[in-house]
């Protein structure tokens, strides 16, 4: 039997990127399908089954800031490019899988130029700046929302597969969810990305202090906090007698998810996906500084199918956060139907369906899972 050539997945550092990667290794290598990553000096932290395999280092870095910072960074590519070719060379892959990140641009590039097939996974519902530069090239686009802006609708390229989620979400995707009824405790649930965010910390808790003592009471809260903004956070719940678990970190994020009423968070893509796969309705801030404004594009999305309410960051302050508690709690019918759309959004099969379009693109022996030609 002649083994399966190795599936070259690219990718930048940050986790949005790594995690899908990941992912699909860990799909990949479950299929007896080899790989191997090209990536750049971040990579060298990975652990997981993007370890267990070659590593090869290419030069990279991200064109902004200065004039020189920015000729600088193209210099980088260009010798990231010459890596990637001799990578590429050595490794003989039968396909590259491209996450994004300019980490991942000089390697799609050099096998467009050795007439390796490529595509692309998007994890956002905005086609990174990474992903457009190379897009044109591409013989697929796994997207993991139903529109992703600068791919068009009509895009016979595009496969819609999800954004892949943590094993620990996936065992939680048939919790059931049950509004709370009149006078129930009402869990909710706050964080604001790896270590919290700062305006969560102070909106938040004012806008708990501003309503009605009868609602107050029945709220338990858990929420992430800065390590700087803890202590005041937590004062200011205990002088108002909340029930609150406060944390910069929870490494049982997931549990926490399932076992919320409500979420308010920000609309990172993979918030959004784990959001859905668990079915739980959320109240959504996009952070505003991210590139393309991508998390308003995510929670849009969410909101559009009847998922969440979001709430520009411009727009995020006590009285507004304070006006949807309030009305949230007093419709338990609305929290249901918002659990049951995102419910309805999560694909906990994103890995699978990710590895299915890759072997639709080899024509790799694998046991397809359904994804549509």
């Amino acid at each position: 039997m002649i083994e399966a050539r190795p599936v070259v997945l690219a990718t930048g550092g940050t986790g949005g990127h790594v995690f899908p990667a990941e992912a699909l290794a860990g799909e990949l290598e479950a299929r007896g399908v080899p790989f191997a990553l090209v990536t750049d000096a971040r990579g060298r932290q990975w652990q997981g089954a993007l370890s267990r395999r070659p590593i090869h280092y290419i030069h990279s870095a991200s064109p902004s800031g200065s004039l020189s910072a920015r000729l600088l960074a193209v210099l980088s590519l260009g010798l990231g490019l010459f890596d990637a070719w001799r990578a590429l060379r050595r490794i003989g892959p039968s396909a590259v899988v491209g996450f994004g990140g300019y980490a991942s641009v000089p390697t799609v590039i050099a096998a467009r130029l050795r007439r390796t097939p490529t595509m692309l996974h998007e994890q956002n519902a905005v086609l990174g700046k990474a992903n457009r530069l190379v897009l044109g090239g591409v013989a697929r686009v796994a997207t993991s929302f139903a529109r992703t802006r600068h791919i068009a609708a009509d895009d016979p390229r595009a496969r819609l597969v999800g954004n892949p989620v943590r094993e620990p979400v996936r065992a939680l995707c048939g919790a059931s969810y049950r509004a709370p009824g009149p006078g129930r405790v009402v869990d909710i649930l706050i964080f604001g990305g790896s270590q919290g965010a700062a305006s969560f910390s102070q909106v938040v808790p004012e806008a708990i202090l501003s309503l009605p003592p009868e609602l107050r009471a029945r709220l338990r809260l858990v929420q992430q906090c800065r390590p700087e903004d803890l202590e005041h956070v937590r004062r200011l719940y205990a002088g108002a007698r909340i029930v609150a678990d406060l944390a910069p970190f929870f490494t049982d994020l997931p549990q926490r998810i399932a076992s919320s009423h409500l979420v308010i968070g920000r609309s990172g893509a993979s918030t959004v996906a784990e959001l859905a796969a668990v079915g739980r309705p959320s109240i959504l801030i996009p952070y505003p500084y991210a590139a393309d404004d991508h998390q308003t594009a995510n929670a849009r999305a969410f909101e559009a199918i009847g998922a969440c309410i979001v709430i520009p960051h411009a727009d995020f302050i006590p009285g507004t956060l304070a006006g949807h508690l309030g009305a949230l709690i007093a419709a338990p019918h609305r929290l249901d139907e918002m659990a049951r759309a995102a419910h309805a959004a999560g694909r906990p099969d994103a890995a699978a369906r990710l590895a299915d379009v890759v072997a639709e693109l080899v024509s790799l022996p694998f046991t397809p899972s359904g994804v549509a030609a």
